[in-house]
């Protein structure tokens, strides 16, 4: 029984009850709160069906709710019984509202503290919840078969690719804590630490990282919690005397070594388990963000340089398989799952090429309007002649992560003129990010509504945002910048890579999605009265210019555009054969 979705539902209440709590919630989440989860993590795919990679679901005796952002609304729907579930949009209605407004007055709502963090748990106590701490997860109690927990082994990442020692990076975090007056930071998310330590790892199926807890102190020694198995004997000399590891049941130990000092802990990205324990061992708390998020998102010139060299093997894979589709989707003989595979094989050719950065979103037709569509085998359909296929991927490579999304016509018979405004208007929003100009110390939230403008012009908009920040050999998903009204102001900075990727979903019909991945630079303007950034385009790939509609582009778009397909075409034309460099000469004809 209980391994029917029903049957999950009534143990894990049974197990409520048994702990004396009236309801639960369960976040997508692991102890990291990051966005890719080990299996053993996944519990609220377990629990619920649903698979995206954001959500939470809360749970009372007689109703329970699934909530997520726009992203996943249609799957969501479509992967949960709605006998079950309510769905719900975490923006629109969210959970603690929800709870509030169904739970009986006083009811103990329990949470697991290494799953939520501090700001997060306020959100529900300051909606009038009496929020209790478990000490065993209830999910955890009622999972028949759960996976094991991530064990593989942690790596040195070469100074070819890092291009600044581990030693080096200690350091300017270790002034920054002394600067505070803070005696350590704890780092709780795997890819600080894999940057502070230059080490990668392979415990999450896309982001090379080794799941483990982190604390640096202001002399820069450095505290790693990581079961020690995982740790080689040549890492370990990688890691150097200045790095101690530990199992990661001696946390509380090490944290007690803190009494009467004061720690710097993120409210907004780290588990509440640590404010929660350093104040019961007698520490301080200092709330401050991950003292390596904004360092790590800044790259240096040898990370800069290796992106730009990633992207030109990845957009070589990418051309490569836009000319096998440009021959194969007219004829129909190729599916979501199929052409997904041979993406894959066409980036496996390319040198330093690690693995995928995420599962490729491999939508048709109507697929392409679930923006986080992931194609299974009993959703794969085919690629029908005349439909919008759109595809976004991306690669991980020893010198770079790639994240790239290109909708594509195809054909034989020529789009609708609907659906080529529609395209043309989400690619006018992408050259605005593209060139815009902007005075240094904006964020994204700044700039979010550039990419929007030619879609609101006719009353139409996505709900998404419309970049991310993106890793060095990292995560494809990075912080703390995004191009997004819902982000924190963080100031955009020289070094910081982003996507560029507005998007329109016509639910039932298809949709549109153009990313390119964007570097931030200082802008060169003999005018200016303060500095200025702009961005420098890393991703090569052409747009299709079937979709495109000339006469909505105005004159700087149509040069743009034109400047952009002719440097595709000059990088990657001379590797290709004769038959993708045809093609190639085609896709990226000047547009008129």
């Amino acid at each position: 029984m209980a391994e029917t979705p029903a049957g999950r539902l009534a143990a894990l209440r049974a197990e409520l009850a048994r702990q004396g709590l009236a309801g639960f919630i369960v976040p997508r989440a692991d102890e990291h709160l990051g966005e890719y989860v080990p299996a053993c993590a996944e519990r609220l795919a377990f629990l619920t069906g649903f698979s995206g990679s954001a959500g939470v679901a809360a749970i009372l005796p007689d109703k329970a709710a699934v909530f997520t952002d726009g992203r996943y609304t249609l799957q969501l729907a479509a992967e949960t019984d709605a006998e079950l579930w309510e769905c719900r949009h975490v923006t629109d209605d969210p959970p603690q509202r929800w709870l509030a407004a169904n739970a009986p007055p006083g009811a103990h709502i329990g949470y697991d503290p290494m799953l939520i963090s501090e700001e997060g748990l306020a959100r529900y106590t300051e909606a009038g919840l009496a929020m209790i701490a478990v000490a065993e997860n209830p999910v955890d109690a009622i999972w028949q078969h759960r996976p094991p927990p991530a064990a593989a082994p942690v790596y040195p990442h070469p100074l070819e690719y890092a291009g600044r020692t581990s030693a080096e990076k200690r350091g300017d975090i270790a002034n920054a804590l002394r600067s505070a007056k803070h005696d350590a930071a704890v780092i709780t998310d795997p890819a600080s630490i894999a940057w502070l330590l230059n080490i990668r790892g392979g415990d999450l199926p896309y982001t090379p990282v080794g799941l483990g807890f982190g604390l640096i102190r202001a002399d820069g020694r450095v505290d790693v919690f990581m079961q020690p198995e995982k740790i080689p004997p040549e890492t370990r000399a990688w890691l150097g005397n200045e790095v101690s590891v530990w199992p990661r049941e001696a946390m509380t130990e090490v944290l007690a070594g803190l009494r009467g000092r004061t720690a710097r802990v993120d409210p907004a990205g780290s588990p509440v388990w640590f404010a929660q324990e350093l104040r019961r061992v007698g520490a301080s708390v200092a709330n401050g963000t991950d003292p390596c998020s904004l360092p790590k998102a800044c790259k240096n010139p040898v990370e800069q340089q290796g992106a730009r060299e990633a992207h030109l093997r990845d957009g070589i894979a990418l051309c490569r398989f836009l000319h096998f589709i440009s021959l194969a989707a007219p004829e129909g003989g190729e599916t979501e799952m199929s052409a997904a595979a041979r993406l894959l094989a066409c980036r496996q050719e390319a040198a330093r090429f690690q693995g995928e950065s995420f599962p490729a979103i491999s939508s048709a037709g109507e697929h392409g309007a679930i923006i986080h569509y992931r194609v299974a085998p009993a959703s794969d359909r085919p690629i029908r002649p005349n439909e919008i296929y759109l595809i976004d991927s991306g690669g991980q490579y020893e010198d770079g992560t790639t994240d790239i999304t290109r909708a594509v016509w195809t054909g034989p018979d020529d789009p609708p003129h609907s659906v080529r405004e529609h395209f043309t208007r989400v690619l006018k929003g992408h050259i605005a990010i593209a060139t815009l100009r902007f005075p240094s110390g904006l964020a994204g939230p700044h700039l979010d509504a550039f990419a929007r403008r030619a879609l609101w012009d006719i009353g139409l908009d996505y709900d998404h945002g419309t970049g991310h920040g993106v890793g060095s050999f990292l995560s494809v998903h990075e912080g703390p910048v995004s191009l997004s009204r819902l982000a924190k102001p963080v100031a955009l900075a020289p070094g910081m890579i982003l996507s560029d990727e507005p998007g329109l979903y016509i639910p039932g019909q298809y949709g549109i999605r153009l990313e390119n991945l964007l570097l931030v630079q200082a802008a060169e303007l003999a005018q200016a009265s303060k500095p200025f950034l702009s961005f420098e385009v890393l991703s090569l790939a052409p747009f299709d210019r079937r979709l495109i509609a000339p006469a909505l582009l105005d004159a700087g778009e149509c040069a743009w555009l034109n400047a952009y397909h002719a440097r595709v075409l000059a990088l990657i034309g001379p590797i290709l054969n004769a038959a993708e460099r045809a093609w190639l000469e085609g896709a990226c004809a000047p547009i008129l």
